[in-house]
């Protein structure tokens, strides 16, 4: 009896020492909890006073989302050191928030694609994650706060992204149909389209700009990678020229700002055109007296780097491909699509592309890593120069494998896909997609969905009329 009755006391006695340990590592917690709670609370915004930037600052989304936040005491902590690296890691590779920031601070334009991966995860309500938020009570975002974002992002879109004759309905959203035109000079235009497919630009006259670009063929050459004067093979896919007027900048690494500066870039690029000199190209020219006079009558001083370049970018911003039936679906045109590439629509919303192919041209603006669930360079093996794409630029290593969003528009017509033209057919380029990108296998069925939205996709090129002086 004796046995049992100091076996009953053990029991009790460990129970109460358990709900005692219990109670004080709850007590720990909610301790601990509650004075990050007062920590973020209290931290000031780099912008003082500004609502957004208060916001994204008190929950905290700068911890993870910049490498230049001042972290909290408990980021030193053991266990929590390591599970914060983690997050900023992977929050870096994801999306950084520092240039929203500095734009918050500058007074001026969010990029579309940051204003598009927000909107994203305010919606899905996928930000920020349930680990993050177990510590971190600030953390959680409230319906108001939510929905002061999402204003403030349609109001970015239709300050900066809106342009002329846009439609009521459609002010502040992400996804825009072509313009079916933008103002041009038509005298430059008419001389742009000339030098655009004269093949003097070229050291032994054999290739134009039209040779990488065919204007019948989605501005592309179907080929992995384009050929050179002598048959040089070059490191890259060409880009479609179509609607490139509307990226942030030109090449797979960016390297050109604008249309300008490309069309600087191949006459003179020995794999390309191989030119030694714009002298060498203006000789050649200058021996062709009815352009040289027509283009006097538009440049007074006549043939020169610049005017050339400034006249092929001037003809490029006509190569617009509107009224695509995705444009008239964007418009109101609820017929515009079949079934069929309605429920694409719907998958392309699901798994977020709309974050990487935003705006009025469906990508190019903004620079992602090919490989972002999965390594795709592993994969395909072979790594080349090329592969680094912007790293080449700016030798960040933040900008290894990433490289300029391609345009979805006209994408049915310009096979082979990626900057290695490594995959043939558009089916495969949406698998390849789903799994690095957005880390997901989709039934055929979904993917033959998604193909069909793309090839909504393509629009119609009407030649601008060309005037001569």
């Amino acid at each position: 009896m004796a046995v049992g009755m100091q076996t009953q006391w053990s029991e009790n006695t460990m129970k109460k020492i358990i709900l005692g340990c219990a109670i004080v590592a709850i007590a720990g917690y909610l301790s601990v909890v509650g004075y990050i709670y007062h920590f973020d609370q209290q931290r000031q915004p780099p912008l003082a006073g500004n609502t957004i930037s208060t916001i994204l600052t008190r929950h905290g989304c700068d911890y993870c989302h910049t490498a230049s936040a001042e972290l909290p005491f408990y980021a030193r902590l053991p266990i929590s050191r390591q599970l914060m690296q983690y997050d900023i890691k992977t929050g870096l590779r994801h999306f950084s928030l520092a240039p929203t920031l500095t734009a918050l601070q500058q007074g001026g334009a969010v990029a579309e694609t940051d204003l598009a991966k927000l909107e994203s995860v305010l919606q899905y309500r996928q930000m920020p994650p349930v680990r993050y938020k177990a510590l971190h009570w600030a953390g959680e975002l409230d319906d108001a706060n939510r929905q002061t974002l999402l204003a403030w992002i349609r109001q970015q879109r239709t300050q900066y992204y809106t342009l002329p004759g846009t439609p009521a309905a459609l002010l502040g959203q992400a996804l825009q149909p072509l313009p079916k035109a933008l103002p041009t000079d038509a005298h430059k235009v008419a001389l742009g389209f000339r030098l655009f497919h004269d093949p003097r630009l070229s050291a032994d006259n054999s290739i134009s700009c039209a040779h990488c670009h065919m204007l019948g063929a989605g501005g592309v050459d179907a080929r992995v990678t384009s050929l050179g004067v002598n048959g040089q093979q070059g490191p890259i896919n060409a880009p479609t020229v179509f609607n490139a007027v509307f990226n942030i900048a030109q090449f797979w690494d960016g390297r050109a700002h604008d249309l300008q500066e490309q069309a600087g870039g191949p006459p003179l690029n020995p794999i390309e055109m191989a030119s030694t000199s714009w002298q060498q190209i203006i000789d050649k020219l200058d021996q062709d007296a009815q352009l040289k006079a027509d283009f006097r009558r538009v440049y007074a001083d006549g043939f020169s780097a610049s005017n050339i370049t400034n006249a092929i970018a001037e003809f490029e911003k006509t190569l617009l491909t509107p009224d695509s039936p995705f444009d008239r679906f964007l418009a109101g045109d609820r017929q515009a699509l079949t079934a069929q590439q309605k429920r694409g629509y719907q998958l392309f919303r699901d798994h977020k592309c709309g974050t990487c192919h935003t705006g009025v041209n469906l990508g190019g603006q903004s620079y992602e890593i090919m490989g972002l669930k999965a390594d795709y360079f592993a994969d395909r093996g072979n790594p080349t120069t090329a592969d680094l794409g912007r790293y080449n630029v700016t030798k960040r290593d933040a900008d290894r494998h990433r490289f300029k969003t391609p345009t979805l528009r006209n994408v049915a017509l310009t096979a082979p896909y990626f900057h290695d033209g490594s995959v043939t057919t558009l089916h495969q380029a949406v698998r390849d997609m789903l799994k690095y990108q957005v880390g997901t296998t989709l039934p055929e069925s979904d993917v033959d969905d998604l193909v069909a939205l793309l090839e909504a996709m393509t629009g119609t090129y009407t030649p601008a009329a060309l005037t001569v002086r």
